[in-house]
């Protein structure tokens, strides 16, 4: 196994809750990272779905609409 030195800023020390062990797995911080950028889309997700009406739809229409598109590729 390597050792390597990353820099890194006291501001992303502190988001990715780093600052209490100077010693850190590499995936464990690969894992700290893709969990920020999969936060980061889901809000993305969020805003355009508000943006586009998406987020008024109940249940029963996302249901409907799972329907329509199934019974559609099954035809």
């Amino acid at each position: 196994m390597k050792t390597i030195q990353v820099k890194v800023s006291e501001k992303d020390l502190e988001k990715y809750n780093l600052d209490s062990d100077p010693i850190i797995d590499f995936k464990l911080l690969v894992e700290k990272i893709n969990l920020d950028f999969a936060r980061k889309a889901l809000e993305e997700c969020q805003n355009i779905a508000k943006e586009v009406g998406l987020a008024e739809l109940t249940l029963e229409e996302i249901d409907a609409e799972i329907k329509a598109v199934r019974n559609e590729s099954h035809s």
